[in-house]
């Protein structure tokens, strides 16, 4: 069989996928032997791959191809997120271009189209990870709104309800306008603004002005007092006084508080309960009025009395010019602040007085706080333990109600007079209300249910044990042979939203940890160190790079520039250099293959190896002992880009560059066959531990190398054999004395086919006498003389 000059992966990757999936490889079954159980980060079912999730999958699937190379029983389990907020955006857009409103819509009809879009679109992110070469078990493929999932995720609803942990309240929340949702405080980004601080003259009841200043202006008709440091003696003589409004002449009262610093701006704060959190408390403390000046989607409402209908933004630029117009405008300064945006639809978020459900956290967080500290989890890096532990110590209850229909419907109904039950179904909410009322009259027709759905990370914190249906059938062998799982892989961006819940819901619902290790992936950033997006353009087509590349190129490439928890600068070189490295196996395999042509005849075979060609077998053997044993302690510490990099440095420098000159015959010379397949055997063992990082090209090679009768896929990794160090010594000093002599002879200009008459001084001439015969033969020596003074 002919070989092409370089690899070509587009049909060998095809062909090898789909040959894995046929041999059901990638399958998962309870058995005697010890599980291995990675569960994906549920994608968004919105989703298309990225370079993120190529970092993120690739290290699943090394951890997965490993594993089963290991004899385990590796179970890597797919599935995707129902992600409320992104979908339900896709599906408006969606009717949007058909001509229909949302507002048009009942709930069930919306869900129809959110349904249909879902089945059309959604999931093609995982189509998208066999690309890639993900060894997932496909049968398994979960969704967080499957049947059996959506039935779990009411039942935990009911049950933290019933153990006191979920309330109902009403609170200041994160109000996405764009969404016109509540956000929990993990949904919200802070980013440095350029602003203005306008500093505005609120004129005295008494006479005279006091002057304020605030970034946000058009909140000032919301205004319910003005509050002044008690120690401020700029301001004694006001306390207790009366202000107005501008522009509306609202009276409210100055009143005394610590809770203002002297020194920021004018030392006078305005109070706007209805659109600050911490303004919110002081109102709740002096019972002001709350006065809410905002629509859900940001415009000014009816109680703002001025620009009613107008979006904030708008306002803003409005109410300073009239401010300027009625003189109440004392100065405006630059001013650079941090604004809340919505992870989801990136708007800038409105603090609003809202009747939400949320979960109260702490005695939640106990249990999984001790977990990680106590390294029964454990985190790689550790660093991320310190910021763990930051948030949980300071946890603040979870908002958990969303204002969208895509989701897991809040399972609370209401009759008309306010009261409520919280219940699996309408038929035991009844009965609740019936008994709770006392009005055996009621009839479903007078109940309905919450219009809410819950918050997606309120599903997914049920992902490792619920995809083996661990609460809808508790006792199930799957979840008990795969439960807890092995490695979690993510991004530390999601630790809090996603992480430390899973956490939490495991020893809730499992009395066990949902994972033992924890491996967190870096920020994949461009050359700049700019993050990657489509807004900035610098987010390449990462199905385009694997066309243009190959699979294993762009694994190599994601993978050798990744260390655990650092960010990551991609550069396309890095792929180029993973293309080479392909390329340069390939050669390989095109020079051993050739030397095939070129064995002795079999009645050489009992002849010994020349000592030039045992010396280098020698050295190999050890130096692939101690790389395999190098490659699986950084493995098990998670160290994978390291494992690569050193296997790498072991192909290219120590295979190809050192062991294959040194045992490659002369020109038109044979090959002693022992060697060839001594050679043959190594070449097969690098596939082996090269196999996890980069798959298809590995498991080619192997076919090709020999007459397989497995796969390399499923293929036990050979256990290394003790290692001789004073071999690799020998083999390390004779790499050092070829490159002192290729060197000189370059700077002599001496020709590599003029013999040399070598001379060295050493004092240690035994260890120079083992490599005696492969030197000669390597810098072409007529003779080797020593001397030891």
């Amino acid at each position: 069989m002919e070989l092409s000059k370089n690899y070509l992966p587009t049909a060998i990757e095809s062909k090898w996928y789909e040959h894995w999936l046929s041999k059901n490889y990638f399958a998962s079954k309870p058995d005697h032997r010890e599980p291995y159980t990675v569960v994906i980060p549920p994608p968004n079912v919105t989703g298309v791959l990225h370079m993120g999730h190529c970092l993120n999958n690739t290290i699943q699937d090394i951890l997965i191809r490993r594993a089963r190379m290991q004899g385990k029983n590796a179970c890597w389990v797919p599935g995707t997120d129902h992600a409320s907020i992104a979908t339900e955006a896709k599906v408006v857009a969606m009717l949007r271009e058909r001509g229909i409103a949302k507002s048009a819509l009942s709930r069930d009809e919306f869900l129809g189209y959110a349904w249909e879009w879902k089945e059309k679109y959604g999931g093609i992110i995982l189509q998208q990870l066999r690309k890639m070469g993900c060894s997932l078990d496909w049968d398994r493929t979960s969704f967080t709104m499957d049947p059996d999932y959506y039935t779990s995720v009411i039942q935990v609803f009911n049950d933290l309800y019933k153990k006191g942990h979920i309330y109902r309240g009403k609170r200041m929340i994160n109000w996405d306008v764009k969404a016109k949702t509540a956000l929990s405080d993990e949904e919200v980004i802070y980013k440095e603004v350029q602003s203005n601080l306008y500093y505005v003259n609120y004129q005295l009841e008494e006479g005279g002005t006091i002057t304020i200043a605030t970034v946000r202006p058009e909140t000032i008709l919301g205004d319910a007092a003005i509050c002044v440091n008690p120690n401020d003696e700029r301001f004694k003589h006001l306390h207790g006084k009366f202000a107005f409004v501008p522009l509306i002449k609202r009276r409210i009262k100055i009143i005394p508080d610590e809770y203002v610093t002297v020194d920021f701006g004018t030392g006078a704060l305005k109070v706007t309960p209805a659109h600050d959190m911490n303004d919110y408390q002081l109102g709740q403390k002096y019972n002001l009025e709350i006065i809410d000046t905002m629509n859900d989607d940001g415009t000014m409402s009816d109680a703002a009395q001025l620009y009613i209908g107008e979006d904030r933004f708008v306002v803003r630029k409005k109410i300073v010019a009239d401010l300027e117009s009625a003189g109440h405008i004392a100065k405006i300064e630059a001013y650079t602040n941090q604004v809340g945006f919505s992870e989801r639809t990136d708007v800038v978020v409105e603090p609003r007085l809202s009747l939400q459900w949320w979960v109260s956290m702490k005695n939640l967080a106990t249990p999984a706080l001790d977990a990680v500290m106590n390294d029964d989890i454990h985190f790689h890096p550790a660093k991320f333990k310190n910021l763990y532990r930051h948030w949980m110590e300071n946890i603040k209850d979870w908002c958990i109600s969303r204002q969208l229909w895509w989701g897991h419907r809040i399972p609370a109904w209401y009759t008309n007079d306010g009261s409520f039950a919280v219940a699996s179904n309408a038929e035991e909410a009844l009965a609740q209300l019936k008994t709770s009322t006392q009005n055996n009259q009621l009839s479903l027709a007078d109940i309905r249910q919450d219009d809410d759905c819950l918050d997606t990370w309120f599903s997914s914190w049920l992902w490792p044990f619920e995809v083996f249906k661990g609460l809808s059938d508790p006792g199930n062998k799957e979840v008990s042979y795969y439960y807890p799982t092995n490695t979690l892989v993510t991004a530390p961006e999601i630790i809090f939203f996603w992480v430390a819940r899973m956490i939490m819901a495991g020893y809730e619902y499992k009395q066990e940890k949902p994972f033992k290790d924890v491996y967190f992936t870096g920020i994949v950033r461009d050359k700049q160190g700019r993050k990657m997006s489509k807004s900035l353009g610098n987010s390449p087509d990462l199905l385009g790079l694997i066309d243009q590349y190959g699979a294993d190129a762009v694994r190599f490439g994601i993978m050798i520039a990744s260390p655990a928890g650092n960010d990551i600068l991609f550069d396309e070189s890095a792929l180029e250099q993973g293309r080479n490295f392909n390329n340069k196996l390939w050669n390989a395999l095109k020079l051993i293959k050739m030397w095939e042509s070129k064995l002795a005849s079999t009645s050489s075979t009992n002849n010994p190896i020349v000592s030039t060609e045992t010396m280098a077998i020698n050295w190999f053997e050890n130096r692939l002992n101690q790389v395999a044993k190098e490659v699986d302690n950084l493995l098990n510490q998670f160290k994978l880009s390291e494992a690569l990099k050193t296997l790498y440095s072991l192909v290219w420098d120590d295979f190809c560059s050192w062991y294959l000159e040194w045992v490659k015959p002369g020109y038109e010379q044979p090959i002693d066959p022992k060697v060839y397949h001594q050679t043959i055997r190594y070449f097969e063992q690098l596939m082996q531990l090269l196999h996890p990082f980069i798959p298809f090209i590995t498991e080619e090679i192997y076919h090709l190398l020999n007459e397989q009768s497995d796969d390399l896929c499923v293929k036990h990794t050979f256990e290394p054999k003790e290692v001789n160090n004073e071999i690799l010594e020998a083999g390390e000093l004779l790499k050092r004395v070829i490159t002192a002599l290729r060197d000189a002879r370059n700077k002599n200009q001496i020709k590599p086919k003029e013999s040399i008459q070598l001379h060295i001084q050493t004092e240690n001439v035994l260890a120079y006498k083992a490599i005696e015969a492969i030197l000669m033969k390597q810098v072409n020596a007529a003779s080797i003389q020593y001397a030891t003074d």
